[in-house]
């Protein structure tokens, strides 16, 4: 499905795409830069396009006991909680933290009212594959015993965006069963193939957010050393995965995505599986546009909260 627009809005995001190319044209990008902790430092001190993100008082700093230590998990309960979703931030596996996002996640919070949790895993290159996959899993099967105790529902909703995407789907296959406690996934332009998708490997050079070799550098960090073949593994890329059984989904993506085919392919798959499925590409937006100052963004943030909101209000 294609989300039309107007003239004048499919003009603002091509505006704003343009604006962005060309500010990223004069940084270095990510497999230029030889120290991947130093970049991440520099991000968050705000050097960059992007500004430092602003923590908020909502938000409650908490830890569960993983099988590798403490996993911290950032968490924000409105006035009315008819549910809880577990985010899982994006970043390519190296970049991002738990309280990286806290405006957006309490104005989710509060418009679909929902307690928000939010999971610092372990980062990549200090802590690769399987490091973050196995703390998303351990902050899912905590939230499966305790959502009750801790926040008066078992109404499960799970998502997260590009690299946070990929690790929601991993983490629902891991849980096997148990994934059926989840009523709904909200995947926003995910990774689901880290061998590569055609739309990955076609993109080029061009640094629009994304581009081929900054995809190829975060899979040297994540998972160093995998052959083509590993990288196929259902664990690592979940689009070759058995995927029945799983919750409903609903799948963005916009046009000029270098992940586009990564949500067209993981979506029809999703829905062939025998799983309800809802698919949005949006006409002209880039790799991570619902943090931008967009129509489209809007619209769509509007469409995840009454995705989840709907999930949790039934049955």
């Amino acid at each position: 499905m294609l989300i039309t627009t107007g003239a004048d809005v499919a003009a603002q995001t091509r505006s704003f795409n343009q604006t962005l190319i060309e500010v990223l044209a004069t940084l270095p990008a990510h497999y230029e830069l030889n120290d991947p902790v130093a970049s991440r430092a520099a991000r968050e001190s705000g050097e960059g396009p992007f500004p430092v993100p602003a923590r908020v008082d909502e938000g409650q700093d908490r830890a569960i006991t993983g099988r590798a230590g403490q996993v911290p998990l950032r968490v924000f309960v409105p006035p009315v909680v008819r549910g809880v979703h577990l985010h899982i931030h994006g970043g390519g596996w190296v970049f991002g933290s738990a309280d990286g996002q806290d405006a957006a996640l309490w104005r989710l919070a509060t418009a679909a009212e929902m307690a928000v949790v939010s999971v610092g895993y372990r980062l990549a290159p200090e802590h690769p594959y399987p490091a973050g996959p196995d703390d998303c899993e351990d902050a899912a099967r905590w939230l499966i015993d305790n959502a009750v105790r801790e926040f008066g529902t078992d109404r499960l909703t799970i998502g997260g965006e590009s690299a946070g995407g990929h690790l929601a789907v991993v983490t629902l296959l891991r849980l096997g069963a148990r994934a059926a406690a989840f009523r709904a996934a909200q995947l926003t332009f995910g990774v689901f193939d880290l061998a590569m998708t055609p739309s990955q490997r076609l993109w080029g050079d061009l640094n629009l957010v994304l581009s081929t070799p900054t995809m190829g550098w975060f899979y040297e960090q994540f998972v160093p050393g995998m052959s083509a073949e590993e990288l196929r593994r259902p664990d690592v890329s979940p689009l070759y995965a058995d995927l029945a059984g799983l919750p409903a989904a609903r799948f963005v993506v916009g046009t000029q995505d270098l992940l586009l085919d990564d949500t067209l392919f993981m979506a029809a798959r999703w829905e062939a599986a025998g799983n309800d499925t809802v698919l949005e590409v949006v006409a002209e937006a880039a790799h991570g546009f619902t943090q931008f100052p967009l129509t489209v963004s809007e619209r769509e943030l509007i469409a995840q909260e009454e995705f989840l909101a709907k999930a949790v209000a039934g049955r």
